[in-house]
């Protein structure tokens, strides 16, 4: 059966340990040696230090327009610190459910497609599918960035793009950007009896803070509540703050890192922007005691949301396959943007849930996994007649 080829595949990914701080190349070599075996060539692009790598493959025809890419990104969170029951990169089955890292997050999409491979490749397929499993999702979308631009250039126009990201088998068109910042405050230093003769860098980026939730509240204060999203408004998270020696000497340098993750159609730059004036607003001042002060806000990285794009062709394949009429909106980033900057429709739309991604015991149900092989099945009736049932 393949929902079993299925289960003994998603322990084999998970075997690989391809945190994103990690190389990739092992799982990336066995995928390929499977397709191999398949008698299907892989095309690998890697990054600038050749220690990570996508791979795109074809099954079917060898044609660049049209056809399905089934995308899904190879690398997974770390696990440190996290209070796991067992060997995080073992997978575990349990009461229906499989326990590891990746499971659901996304090396359950990626190993129920690659064990349909003979199936897809005894079919009679009119148009191609494409496998795209890219590195670096989890911190910069690097791997995706490069794979679709190479795509591009390649003349790759396919009718949709599938991003396998666990959605609980919804079909989803949207989701919110994310933006990650730092910004580092420096002041002058002085003993905490004479404060008058110091910039406390702390209580500056407590300032800057305060501006910032401000901003965050008047914004979401203006949300439609009724917008798909959960929340239904752009969320500013503080998550890291850092400064100061020494509770007797004014802190001369803090800084702290934010993340932003806006709604289709709010400002990409709204908060980094108003932060920058307010900034320069209380520079003069602080100037005054130091006049070394400093406040620089830097982007560590970011990508822009996934738009809606109501009726495009990946949308109307997907939700006729899935036979739904409904759509969805999440909170959480996806590759889909940097095919949709490539004008490729996308979707993003897979098993397992997202509530249980980046957590301990981190798990993926054995439905879902069915459910997903039941899709993919449907896809490929779909290709081999042109027309639903």
């Amino acid at each position: 059966m393949a929902e079993i080829a299925a289960n003994e595949m998603i322990k084999k990914l998970v075997g690989f340990d391809t945190t994103s701080r990690n190389s990739n190349l092992a799982l990336i070599e066995f995928i390929k040696g499977y397709l191999d075996e398949h008698g299907v060539e892989s095309q690998l692009t890697f990054d600038d230090d050749g220690g990570k790598a996508n791979l795109f493959a074809t099954l079917g025809p060898q044609e660049t327009e049209g056809g399905v890419v089934l995308s899904g990104h190879t690398d997974v969170v770390p696990v440190d610190g996290q209070d796991w029951s067992h060997d995080p990169f073992e997978v575990v089955e349990r009461d229906h459910r499989l326990f590891g890292r990746g499971t659901a997050d996304m090396k359950g999409f990626i190993a129920t497609a690659l064990t349909l491979t003979p199936e897809f490749l005894s079919a009679d397929l009119n148009v191609p599918i494409h496998f795209a499993f890219t590195y670096d999702e989890e911190t910069t979308c690097a791997g995706a960035k490069n794979l679709v631009k190479t795509l591009s250039a390649q003349g790759y126009s396919p009718r949709a793009v599938i991003i396998g990201e666990p959605t609980s088998m919804r079909v989803v068109n949207a989701h919110k950007g994310g933006y990650d910042y730092t910004t580092r405050v420096l002041g002058q230093e002085a003993h905490s009896s004479l404060t008058h003769h110091g910039v406390n860098a702390i209580a500056v980026a407590a300032d800057l803070i305060n501006h910032l939730l401000n901003y965050s509240s008047e914004l979401a204060s203006k949300a439609d509540p009724n917008n798909g999203f959960d929340p239904p408004y752009s969320t500013l998270s503080i998550g890291t703050i850092e400064g100061g020696t020494a509770t007797n000497i004014v802190a001369k340098e803090c800084h702290f890192n934010w993340d932003w993750r806006p709604i289709p159609g709010d400002p990409l730059e709204g908060p980094r922007n108003s932060l920058e004036d307010y900034a320069e607003s209380i520079l003069p001042g602080l100037r005054e005691i130091a006049p070394q002060a400093k406040i620089v806000t830097e982007l560590n990285s970011g990508h822009i949301p996934l738009m809606p794009l109501e009726g495009s062709s990946a949308e109307s394949l997907v939700m006729a396959l899935a036979e739904t009429n409904q759509t969805y909106k999440v909170s959480y980033g996806t590759e889909g943007w940097c095919y949709q900057e490539y004008d490729m429709p996308v979707v993003v739309f897979g098993p397992g849930s997202i509530e249980q991604a980046h957590k301990p015991n981190e798990f993926i149900t054995l439905d879902q996994i069915h459910l997903a092989e039941k899709f993919l099945l449907r896809l490929l009736l779909f290709y081999q007649s042109m027309e639903l049932s």
